[in-house]
């Protein structure tokens, strides 16, 4: 079932490339629908895909029957004729998008369709795609035994990001991380900032040329540092991971991205070391999982520190002046997929030393803030030694006591304690305004294309 909404998906956005002028929108909506119906078979699911808006604009039902027909013996290879949804499931959409410019039903004879793990395949493949379409709203319905679940796509902060020869990407950089208590509101950023690398042209291998799969091939990375903490200069920071999604699906076990780890310059990155998730937590977590090992160092563990993740997407791109035919493009769409691991390892020097130039850049900023954290230390420690030194050599039992009444203690070892925790918070959340930051007022912008920041 996921491969088919996975075709389905690229087929409308093929259409809507082929149609979509520069310049249009790329906004609108998308309805995924899994149901059962009482009468018949337990083990039969039937799956509804429903488009609108300006992302599908041109798509004319009609006259795509014809290549339709054509296309489902490929799109669908296992699947059986789907009776029309309730009309009534779909006219909330059509009120909020417009008239459907794609419906398409089909329906699957399998009951490990109905598992906890499959929906949640289901649901983590719709949000990786959200990701790098922030413009389309998208609304994921589950009805199984009268029971009716609907995860919630919410989409607050959008960044574009260009892409040479291609339309704008529109991507999702909200932020979930919720605030410390000690952060004022209005004081936090509420989304990312997509940092675009460069473009790579890569070499096609000689078994993919072989099935068909020639024009030009190019990857660009593009990189998310979330949650944003710009506004916090001497704030510590913890990289806990790095995520890769991609816009061509990782079907199965990659040696490629599992082996990227080792041909990575770790300590050039200033990364302890990276270890590569499971299969199993690939398709789970929706792209590539890095978690980051961490050094052992008990003396920063009472620092404040925000933990970071890092999204690093991959966006490939194809282009070939001799393939027009819908169901050609759908072809090389698929010979991409199929082929990718050969033509990520046929290219593994070139990429795995862009990814490392695009992390060395994103990563940074880290390396500075842990050289300012040294330097912020060193002073801490003799403000610290300095004012328990006065405190103590003080014969003035009144101002001795006013200095411990006043940081709420009863000798010099707790103030010791609480005057380094003071002044850790202090100069930690000092904040300092950034303009290209999301405040929080703007959340409640999320339903206009207001909170929308381009990145060159």
């Amino acid at each position: 079932m996921l491969r088919e909404i996975q075709q389905v998906l690229r087929l409308v956005k093929l259409l809507g490339k082929q149609r979509r002028q520069r310049g249009v929108k790329t906004t609108g909506g998308l309805v995924v629908l899994l149901w059962t119906e009482t009468k018949t078979s337990a083990h039969s699911l039937n799956c509804t895909v429903a488009a609108a808006g300006p992302w599908c604009t041109g798509i004319k039902m009609k006259a795509l029957q014809p290549v339709l027909t054509d296309l489902k013996a490929s799109m669908f290879p296992c699947s059986w004729p789907c009776p029309e949804p309730d009309p009534e499931e779909l006219s909330a959409f059509t009120d909020l998008y417009g008239s459907l410019r794609l419906l398409l039903s089909f329906q699957m004879k399998d009951a490990r369709l109905l598992s906890p793990e499959w929906k949640t395949h289901i649901e983590t493949f719709l949000r990786t795609f959200s990701l790098a379409n922030a413009g389309i709203k998208i609304q994921l319905k589950f009805k199984f035994n009268q029971q009716t679940l609907e995860p919630e796509f919410r989409v607050k902060m959008k960044s574009r990001v260009a892409q040479a020869g291609e339309t704008s990407l529109s991507l999702d950089v909200t932020c979930n991380t919720q605030p410390p208590e000690c952060v004022k509101k209005g004081c936090w950023c509420q989304g990312g900032h997509p940092d675009p690398g460069d473009r790579l042209l890569l070499s096609i291998p000689p078994r993919a040329m072989d099935q068909g799969l020639y024009g030009e091939l190019s990857v660009q990375p593009v990189t998310l540092l979330s949650p944003c903490v710009l506004q916090y200069p001497n704030l510590a920071t913890q990289l806990t991971h790095i995520q890769s999604p991609s816009n061509v699906p990782v079907t199965g076990p990659s040696s490629f991205f599992q082996s990227l780890p080792a041909h990575l310059g770790c300590e050039e990155l200033s990364v302890h070391g990276l270890h590569c998730s499971s299969y199993k937590d690939l398709v789970l977590s929706g792209g590539i999982v890095y978690e980051v090992e961490q050094e052992n160092q008990e003396e920063e563990s009472s620092l404040p520190t925000m933990q970071q993740g890092l999204l690093l997407f991959l966006f490939l791109q194809h282009s070939d002046p001799f393939t027009s035919q819908l169901s050609d493009v759908m072809a090389t769409e698929a010979l991409i997929e199929h082929h990718l691991e050969d033509i990520l390892s046929n290219n593994r020097q070139a990429v795995t030393a862009a990814l490392e130039t695009e992390l060395k850049k994103t990563l940074k900023a880290q390396q500075r803030r842990k050289r300012d954290q040294e330097k912020l230390r060193s002073a801490v420690k003799v403000i610290l030694t300095s004012s328990i030194s006065i405190v103590s050599s003080s014969s003035n039992m009144d101002f001795r006591n006013a200095c411990l009444n006043s940081m709420k203690v009863r000798d010099t070892h707790e103030l010791s304690a609480s005057l380094c925790e003071s002044l850790w918070r202090v100069t930690s959340w000092k904040f300092t305004p950034r303009g290209r930051c999301y405040s929080a007022q703007m959340e409640e912008e999320e339903e206009s294309d207001g909170p929308t920041r381009t990145e060159i």
